[in-house]
């Protein structure tokens, strides 16, 4: 075999890093409104993938309540959210966001995490104006920090981005706190300080996100809007084609994988402890043949053998 071609391959961990900021911007450009599912591991990634969406959501609650345990208080550390999310983005070609919480300090600390993502391959995050240690955003209790310290916050952002296409989002949780008035003045502010797009938090009614964009895009047409669709929380489920309609560029549905998840995951272990088997339950899974297509094993046995003699992996 010649060792000296490269292979060709489609799989996301075995190609070479592509500028997927630069992808992701182009996209917007469309001005069609990106839905993008929560991930809170690799292989949730690959299977958002596979369906078709352009777009990964990197959900801090997943993080915390799927791979640590946590409630989302902000119990991860910076290197632990940093490298989990490196994971995800790496696993698919399309580019992904990610909430970085507070960013992990003041405007100094805020420098660091925006370098670190970056460098682990995200296209973007998002960076609230919570009081850390945060609580989730469609909780009681919230607290957030004056607005000029934001804008620090997102100025050392704007800062430390070596890629200028690195997406920068705010996150504005004021809207429990002190009502959409004081939301909109924080959007705009944060716009002011270097802000590509605004995600304005737990909004409790449609009139609520049509009025929101509506103050923001009089004063910055071109600035971005995210929108959260989330279960179970403050906000009403709407259309994605409704959002788009009000000037929404992203979309994110971040918990709605690990949901459907935990629910068919009790409900199948529950029927095998009263059924003693699983058999039952073939149907209801994904097969052995499928997974390894959406992992790509076989490329990685092509991989092992043109790099070296040794013995390809066996499949168990």
């Amino acid at each position: 075999m010649d060792n000296s071609k490269p292979l060709q391959n489609p799989e996301a961990l075995l190609q070479k890093t592509s500028d997927k900021p630069a992808r992701l911007r182009e996209r917007l450009k469309q001005k069609k409104a990106l839905a993008a599912p929560g991930a809170f591991n690799a292989i949730t990634a690959k299977i958002i993938e596979s369906i078709g969406y352009e777009l990964v959501y990197v959900s801090g609650a997943g993080l915390n309540n799927g791979v640590a345990g946590y409630p989302d208080i902000g119990m991860l550390s910076l290197s632990e959210m940093v490298q989990f999310s490196g994971y995800i983005a790496s696993a698919v070609s399309i580019p992904t966001i990610a909430d970085a919480d507070t960013g992990f300090g003041e405007a100094i600390q805020v420098f660091r995490t925006v370098k670190a993502y970056e460098n682990a391959g995200l296209s973007g995050i998002h960076l609230e104006d919570q009081v850390f240690p945060k609580r989730c955003g469609h909780l009681g209790g919230k607290q957030v920090i004056a607005t000029e310290a934001m804008c620090e916050k997102i100025r050392a952002a704007v800062a430390a981005r070596s890629n200028p296409e690195f997406l920068l989002i705010a996150r504005v949780d004021s809207r429990a706190v002190y009502g959409l008035e004081d939301a909109i003045s924080r959007s705009l502010s944060y716009i002011e300080a270097g802000a590509d797009m605004i995600f304005t938090e737990a909004m409790e009614t449609e009139a609520d996100f049509a009025q929101i964009s509506q103050a923001i895009k009089t004063r910055y047409p071109n600035a971005g809007l995210l929108a959260n669709m989330t279960e179970f929380g403050k906000s009403p489920l709407l259309p994605i084609q409704t959002l788009e309609s009000w000037g929404y560029d992203i979309v994110i549905y971040p918990m709605t994988a690990f949901r459907l998840m935990m629910k068919t995951v009790a409900d199948g272990l529950s029927a095998v402890l009263t059924a003693g088997t699983q058999e039952p339950l073939l149907a209801q899974m994904t097969h052995r043949k499928d997974l390894y297509r959406l992992i790509h094993y076989d490329d990685y046995e092509a991989l092992d053998k043109q790099l070296s003699r040794s013995p390809s992996l066996e499949k168990s």
